[in-house]
């Protein structure tokens, strides 16, 4: 014959049954079936009160909630949600308690549930992470130390326009500096952005781009008319290395970001994406919580730069002590009776010659070592890589 399963309530009933039969003490019935004795009394009790319906296991639920979220609150948590459709718990939580700090919010993850009780959201999938990178952006200390300029991506309006928006923004504190969709991605237009940004903010002292054009190019150094212009400028180009976009992630994340919210799907015409480009710009760094600033906005932590944008060019300054020669129209610099060429992007600059062997010298504009001279025979040897003896001379900050 098969065993029975045993429930719960059938116990109960058994051990009710047999307290009272009465046929052993009540301490020995407890250790009969396992339980102690304030346990044995809570069932008889309940019986008693109950009958077979009190053996049964009661909700553990509590009777009233007093700490439940009021139907006001979850009203403007949802309404605030509606609005910003892309912010999570945290950036709501700490824009509500911006805006009116009266008001008891509750905490980011009874937003969260609340959300996700509305099917506001849906968890995301598991996935394997690489640890963090720390550089290079880990140096930017402060404002305007170093600034990430990239284009988004074209892509084409409903209307059939292309968009190419440049976007800037500043490592430290995110501030969004310029979102502009510009006519070509060339230097010349790029140029104009910058050159507004410069006389509105001031000059970075370094700006983090890739490798592609107008910012750098297959050139001496990766040098590109708007790279000379920088360094003259006293602002030092920075380049991600080749198929490494992590080394801009602040700027690639936030670029995410902006599709979302401006381009998802893309606007009517270009004008449209344009002011919603603005619109944007506006929320991001005024209204919207950043989590890596503490759920401060960009603008509470960005401050104009102390160095302003010059009327003329000065000629830049070496620490050391350097032979300068002006580079031609055809990209030659003389020395004594020869023509040694370096590149046409240098044309009416000045590049500064530092001795470092008896007839060897480091070629050097601004802080960029361009490569190395061999006076005897007035070769140039560009920077691509030096040679193993001279590698610890590359470049001064």
């Amino acid at each position: 014959m098969p065993w029975k399963e045993s429930t719960l309530v059938d116990q109960r009933k058994e051990f009710i049954a047999a307290f009272q039969a009465q046929e052993v003490s009540f301490t020995a019935l407890c250790k009969y079936f396992n339980i102690s004795r304030p346990t044995g009394y809570k069932w008889v009790v309940r019986y008693l009160a109950d009958g077979e319906a009190g053996l049964r296991d009661e909700s553990r639920a509590p009777h009233s909630q007093p700490r439940l979220t009021p139907e006001p609150v979850q009203t403007r948590i949802l309404a605030l949600r509606a609005k910003h459709p892309t912010w999570g718990p945290k950036k709501l939580h700490s824009a509500l308690e911006q805006r009116d700090p009266r008001t008891a919010w509750p905490a980011p993850s009874t937003i969260g549930e609340l959300l996700r009780r509305e099917g506001l959201t849906c968890p995301r999938p598991a996935r394997r992470r690489t640890p963090p990178q720390e550089q290079p952006l880990a140096h930017a200390e402060e404002p305007n130390h170093v600034w990430c300029a990239d284009f988004k991506g074209w892509f084409v309006c409903r209307n059939g326009e292309r968009c190419d928006p440049l976007t800037i923004t500043d490592a430290y504190s995110r501030y969004l500096l310029r979102c502009r969709a510009v006519p070509k991605t060339d230097g010349s237009h790029v140029r104009t952005v910058f050159e507004s940004v410069f006389r509105e903010y001031g000059l970075p002292l370094a700006i983090r781009t890739d490798n592609g054009p107008p910012f750098a190019s297959t050139g001496l150094a990766g040098l590109s008319r708007l790279a000379v212009w920088w360094i003259r400028l006293g602002i030092r180009p920075e380049r991600i290395d080749l198929g490494a976009p992590q080394q801009n992630g602040r700027h690639e994340r936030f670029h995410l970001t902006l599709k979302i919210e401006t381009a998802s799907p893309p606007r009517a015409s270009l004008s449209q994406q344009q002011q919603a480009f603005l619109d944007f710009e506006r929320e991001y760094n005024l209204v919207r919580p950043h989590e890596a600033l503490g759920q401060q906005i960009p603008a509470s932590v960005y401050r104009r730069s102390p160095r302003p944008f010059p009327d003329h060019l000065d000629d830049l300054a070496y620490p050391f002590a350097v032979t300068l020669r002006r580079v031609s129209s055809g990209g030659h610099f003389g020395w004594q009776s020869h023509q040694v060429y370096v590149s046409v992007l240098l044309a009416g600059e000045d590049v500064a010659l530092r001795p470092i062997q008896d007839t060897l010298y480091e070629v050097f504009f601004g802080p960029l070592l361009l490569g190395w001279f061999d006076a005897p025979s007035a070769t140039f040897t560009p920077n691509q890589p030096p040679p193993r003896r001279m590698r610890k001379q590359q470049a001064w900050i």
